[in-house]
């Protein structure tokens, strides 16, 4: 089995190969192609000195003062035979030519209308200094005689036809885009509009989705419809596409190791070909050929032949990843790659041990992708099965999991090819998270939609918090994490109790020392976390390490939090006094270890509430930060009688009472 990367390089030398040569073309249909050849202007841009702002044109050395207006020059004037000498002015328009002699433009707003001269003469009132050429664009400023404006291999977009329109071209030669036939393979296929279904068929919505991704690309498609599974069957709709002029030919199904996929058969008897199987998952049976039409009527031409596999998310996976990089580079495109981005996943992954994974994600742009920095994160379009297509709805980006055979954990930075557009959903239809990250980054991008406002006030937050959730099954992605919402719902709904509190960072790990001792002093020695609630791993199976991990970075102790918990957590389970949690301070940050229960998490946190303000402020360094029953000294009251009457007995001055 070839590498995917292997594969792609096979298919683009072949493409590469099967450019048709460029041909005039409009210029307005030439929107979406790619130029075959440079772009010149025959003439400079601007032709002329123009104003760059509605204004008077002057002679620099006048400077302010008030002067008569000789002419006025607009846009689309030639303003031949106006001559500005000094003490005179023009007046201009934005675009407009500069008349001869002014050396300068003052705008509007520098001047001032004066009272017409007995003659009817205008005269304007200049109040500024400007240097000479000031707001003046000098001949092709913007364009030079002669300059290449657009460059073979570019690809021609609005801007571009305007750019082509403005150096005076009507008609380009690019490159076409290619014609692409497509048909499916399979006795069990029948078209979409049957309405009821026979025992052993389906519906064919492969060949309606090649069709739509092949528009999608701007090709002209040619649909031959449903082909059998018989190799007469198959020759003729093949012999059809090749007698369609067609550049690409894709079919679906018929392509693994059952007794009736014949595809590849029909195709080696037609022409090469390059590779049967590939290392990727979903995809593993594409077959890639080059093939030839044997009608020696018309002029040979060879076509490139994808046999896509009949699963409708393996089909649709190969064609983003091997034919659309065939299409662009037919199409003349210098780069012919999809583009690719680094992503932050939000749950667990599990890597294939022996096949590279392209895992079907949305991502999005948020400012905070879980790193404390802005970035793209992934959400897991669901279970990746190859004939779910549900997998590949809304998805924009495939991401590339290498084979590893490894757990990636949340978090984790991968590569992602682009798909589709970026979009931003409705704030209400953003996905529910399922782990501390997941509803971070979920949080994250709300924040993004709905503006900087909420992530000024994160970073401005009296009390930053983060949230470790310690878990060998939710690290693993064997189980959800239910612990880590709840714990950012409880901060959040507690934010003022807590003095102003924010979550600014969430994780998992695993059940393991090194792990959790890791981030604890990264969010206390490097983010600066005022808070670290950790929740799971306290009791006392051989994998609970929290306390011994958490234990290893403190600097003091902080018994009486984990009195508390266990007290409120007593009254509701007596297993609550097997908790070894462990609480207390590195540098300025309180770390609390808190069962893995949801509902004890949110059961301590309540209990805690009372003090845990007081004690983020004297962290903070606040000296002055007392109970609010504390008395200061220099306020006590007077001595009471009980203590004048101990002092008096206590001098030997007898009785206290006596009188």
């Amino acid at each position: 089995m070839l590498r995917v990367e292997e594969a792609l390089a096979a298919v683009l030398s072949a493409a590469a190969a099967c450019r048709a040569a460029p041909s005039a073309v409009p210029l307005l249909d030439a929107l979406g192609l790619v130029l075959a050849e440079d772009a010149r202007a025959p003439d400079p841009l601007p032709p002329f000195r123009a104003s760059v702002k509605d204004g008077y044109a002057v002679v620099a050395a006048d400077g302010p003062g008030e002067y008569p207006v000789i002419a006025e020059a607009r846009a689309g004037d030639d303003a031949l035979g106006v001559v500005v000498t000094p003490g005179t002015v023009a007046y201009v328009t934005t675009g407009g030519p500069i008349p001869d002699g002014a050396d300068a433009v003052v705008q509007v707003e520098d001047t001032e209308q004066v009272a017409a001269a007995p003659d009817g003469s205008k005269r304007v009132r200049i109040s500024a200094r400007v240097p000479e050429g000031h707001d003046i664009r000098s001949v092709g400023c913007d364009i030079e005689k002669d300059s290449i404006v657009l460059k073979s291999g570019e690809n021609i977009g609005p801007a571009e036809i305007g750019l082509l329109a403005t150096v005076g071209v009507t008609t380009v030669k690019a490159y076409r885009r290619p014609t692409i036939a497509v048909f499916s393979t399979g006795d069990e296929l029948v078209e979409p509009a049957t309405a009821t279904l026979n025992r052993g068929q389906i519906r064919d919505s492969n060949r309606a989705m090649l069709l739509a991704a092949a528009i999608q690309q701007k090709c002209k498609v040619v649909d031959l419809g449903i082909a059998k599974d018989t190799e007469e069957s198959l020759m003729e709709h093949m012999d059809a596409a090749l007698h369609s002029d067609a550049d690409i030919i894709l079919t679906s199904g018929g392509v693994s190791m059952g007794d009736r996929d014949l595809v590849k058969p029909c195709l080696a008897k037609m022409g090469k070909i390059h590779f049967e199987k590939i290392r990727m998952k979903p995809g593993k049976p594409l077959t890639f050929a080059e093939i030839t039409s044997n009608d020696t009527t018309k002029p040979s031409k060879t076509a490139l032949a994808f046999g896509l596999p009949g699963n409708p998310v393996s089909c649709m996976v190969c064609f983003n990843v091997f034919v659309v990089p065939a299409i662009r580079l037919v199409s003349g495109w210098s780069n012919p790659h999809l583009q690719r981005v680094h992503v932050r996943i939000s749950h667990p992954l599990r890597a294939d041990p022996h096949r590279m994974e392209f895992h079907r994600a949305v991502i999005r742009w948020v400012l905070d992708d879980g790193s404390g920095r802005p970035g793209y994160v992934a959400e897991s379009t669901g279970h990746q099965a190859s004939s779910r297509l549900l997998s590949m709805k809304s998805a924009n980006a495939l991401l590339e999991v290498q084979s590893s055979g490894q757990i990636l954990a949340a978090g984790a930075s991968v590569q992602a090819i682009l798909i589709s557009d970026i979009t931003s959903p409705p704030l209400d239809k953003l996905p529910a998270a399922s782990s501390p990250l997941s509803s971070h980054l979920v949080s994250s991008a709300k924040s993004a939609l709905a503006g900087a406002a909420q992530a000024a006030a994160s970073q401005n937050a009296e009390v930053k918090v983060a949230i470790l959730t310690v878990s060998d099954t939710v690290s693993s992605g064997a189980g959800p994490d239910r612990s880590g919402p709840r714990a950012v719902s409880v901060v959040n709904s507690s934010s003022e109790k807590l003095g102003g509190a924010v979550v600014v960072a969430t994780a998992v790990v695993p059940d393991e020392v090194d792990k959790i001792k890791e981030i604890l002093v990264k969010w206390s020695d490097i983010d600066r976390v005022n808070l670290i609630l950790t929740l799971g791993g306290t009791g006392f199976t051989p994998r609970d390490v929290t306390p011994e991990a958490t234990k290893c970075v403190i600097e003091k102790e902080a018994p009486g939090l984990a009195f508390v918990m266990i007290q409120e957590s007593l009254k509701v389970t007596p297993f609550a006094m097997l908790s070894r949690a462990a609480c207390g301070i590195r540098g300025s940050t309180l770390i609390i270890n808190m069962p893995g229960n949801p509902n004890a998490v949110a059961e301590c946190m309540e209990a805690l509430l009372p003090a845990l303000k007081h004690a983020m402020k004297q962290l903070k360094g606040d000296k002055r930060e007392k109970n609010p029953r504390h008395v200061p000294h220099a306020e006590a009251a007077p001595v009471d009688q009980w203590e004048r009457s101990f002092r008096a007995a206590s001098s030997g001055g007898g009785c206290s009472c006596d009188p």
